[in-house]
């Protein structure tokens, strides 16, 4: 038995999905003609309460034109020292946008209003301008750890006071409202931005989706055609978001479900040293064993997972992972020995 945790993105569309991708309506989007495309990005927006959004091919296109959106070179902005947007885009930052980063320690990377204020600079020619603050919901580093909306609010309060653009790296944004039971449609009263990936719990093949108002929707248009992101006949791809959205939310927490099994398997394992707490879909946990050596062990029984740091290991949990699948691996934990 195969059974591949190491991420959510690299689940295969449902032959359901698969039969509303190929009946979708297309044309050129660069051209505004793509109906499937217009259709999600407005659905998108709707369910955010936002008032509009653009497709991308992936998450960091949308995060690094939220930035480019938000900021102007000289800038700085704030972020947990975990944040995707800084570890795993490529120094998309300063290489798309010319701005610098202030980097926070938060609590499995979430961020509080009283850890950011200090860290906005004065206006003083000495220090680059603070302009733009972003969160990560859920927090991949963190364990898919989650912010409520109650936490959101007073981060949101603080950079309307201060004149901060907020944004927020929603890539797993569904699992964190599945956890909450916070409503979708209230983050649009707290953030500047969003963006939304479609491929990773939601199960489909690719894409992303930035939302913001509309006039920053039509800025981000040049942006994305600058970074070789204007798509023609993508409604293909679209349709899949849309069926994922229609089809692919509510059943999250049945991965959330199986994250709790393993996690609970692990802590049992004495070959383990601790094990995050298991919020949504992620497990992360240490080892007694460098983790490259453990991950090999995994993958003699079939498992595949991804070492994240010396000692630590990912288990990422989603729809193309079964119950059986689930056992299986909770059964390879338990037989490890060492």
């Amino acid at each position: 038995m195969i059974v591949d945790l190491r991420s959510d993105t690299v689940t295969k569309p449902t032959p359901a999905m698969l039969e509303a991708m190929f009946k979708a309506k297309v044309g050129d989007d660069v051209f505004g003609e793509d109906e499937t495309i217009n259709q999600l990005e407005e659905k998108t927006a709707a369910v955010f309460g936002m008032e509009a959004g653009i497709f991308c091919p992936s998450g960091t296109m949308t995060n690094q034109i939220a930035i480019k959106c938000f900021t102007q070179p000289l800038d700085e902005l704030i972020a947990d020292q975990t944040a995707h947007v800084y570890r795993y885009e490529g120094g998309g930052i300063a290489f798309n946008s010319g701005v610098s980063t202030r980097l926070l320690n938060g609590y499995r990377g979430i961020l509080t209003a009283e850890m950011i204020e200090p860290e906005i600079n004065a206006e003083n020619v000495h220090y680059p301008h603070t302009s733009l603050v972003v969160l990560e919901n859920t927090v991949n580093k963190g364990g898919g750890s989650c912010y409520t909306l109650e936490q959101i609010k007073p981060i949101a309060a603080l950079c309307k006071d201060k004149g901060l653009k907020l944004h927020l790296d929603g890539a797993r944004i569904f699992n964190a409202l599945a956890y909450t039971g916070d409503k979708a449609v209230d983050y649009g009263k707290y953030f500047d931005g969003i963006s939304v990936c479609l491929s990773k719990g939601l199960g489909a093949p690719v894409g992303s989706v930035l939302l913001a108002d509309k006039n920053t929707i039509k800025y981000a248009r040049r942006i994305r055609k600058v970074l070789g992101g204007g798509m023609r006949q993508a409604g293909f791809l679209a349709a899949a978001g849309i069926y994922a959205l229609d089809h692919h939310v509510e059943r999250l927490k049945i991965d959330h479900a199986h994250a709790q099994i393993l996690a609970e398997a692990l802590g049992k394992a004495s070959w383990v040293t601790n094990v995050l707490p298991a919020e949504t879909n992620i497990v992360l946990f240490d080892t007694v064993e460098p983790a490259a050596i453990v991950s090999e062990k995994l993958a003699g029984h079939g498992i595949k997972a991804l070492p994240t740091d010396k000692n630590r290991i990912r288990f990422v949990l989603h729809l193309d992972i079964h119950p059986e699948q689930v056992e299986y691996v909770a059964g390879v934990i338990r037989s490890l020995a060492y």
